[in-house]
């Protein structure tokens, strides 16, 4: 079984930082949630980005938990804005459900995912459902049911993603201000877009076709 080195692990959330910050834009147009200033994308492309940037320094044959750990100091020390902060604490969950792995299976990573929600969960006052808290917790039950199926890592990682996507298209439906407005949530938009770029290295060892997404808006009542 195909197990995630501390080379791999790096080269993933290289390719996460990269699929956002090509799309970043994207992502701040969706910005109208909880204050509609277009940043999301530009706030949480900053935060992965001084993980990416501190994983440069890190040897090839660095461990899985040394990596996880690297990014996660270095992306709570970067993290900009609201999502920025979650995003962080989504990835300390890794460095704490990681220590002292040197290689990861498909059980372990849900399991840190899981960590990182709890962990931002409780970092807000008032956890609101229909964003990117919600398209993290649900991906993180998707990723841990799929392990008890086949603890292959591409088989979690990808499970992980399509428990993304799917939670990503009810944010409207949680959040009305997101359905009046027509968007999905940018923060789970985000995210989405982070866990598909790693999932593109891990199967393909690059990104593939730039990962450039095409957002569909839901239907709602903008511009009635």
């Amino acid at each position: 079984m195909i197990r995630i080195d501390g080379l791999k692990f790096k080269e993933m959330l290289q390719g996460g930082a990269k699929a956002l910050e090509m799309n970043r834009a994207i992502v701040d147009e969706l910005n109208v949630f909880p204050v509609p200033d277009g940043d999301t994308g530009t706030n949480m492309s900053m935060t992965i980005g001084a993980g990416s940037d501190a994983m440069q320094a890190l040897a090839d044959n660095e461990t899985t938990a040394k990596v996880a750990k690297t990014a996660a100091s270095a992306m709570l020390r970067g993290a900009r804005g609201n999502s920025g902060v979650i995003l962080s604490l989504l990835f300390r969950g890794f460095s704490k459900g990681l220590e002292d792995t040197v290689e990861a299976d498909g059980t372990q990573l849900a399991a840190a995912l899981a960590i990182g929600v709890d962990s931002a969960y409780k970092a807000v006052m008032k956890p609101t459902e229909g964003t990117i808290l919600t398209v993290a917790r649900v991906a993180a039950e998707k990723g841990a049911a799929a392990a008890e199926i086949d603890n292959d890592p591409i088989y979690v990682w990808d499970a992980i993603c399509m428990g993304a996507a799917e939670a990503l298209a009810t944010t409207p439906d949680l959040l009305p201000v997101l359905k009046k407005a027509g968007v999905v949530d940018a923060g789970g938009q985000g995210l989405c877009m982070i866990f598909d770029g790693m999932m593109q290295v891990f199967k393909y060892g690059e990104i593939v076709g730039g990962v450039e997404f095409e957002v569909e808006r839901p239907k709602g009542d903008a511009g009635e």
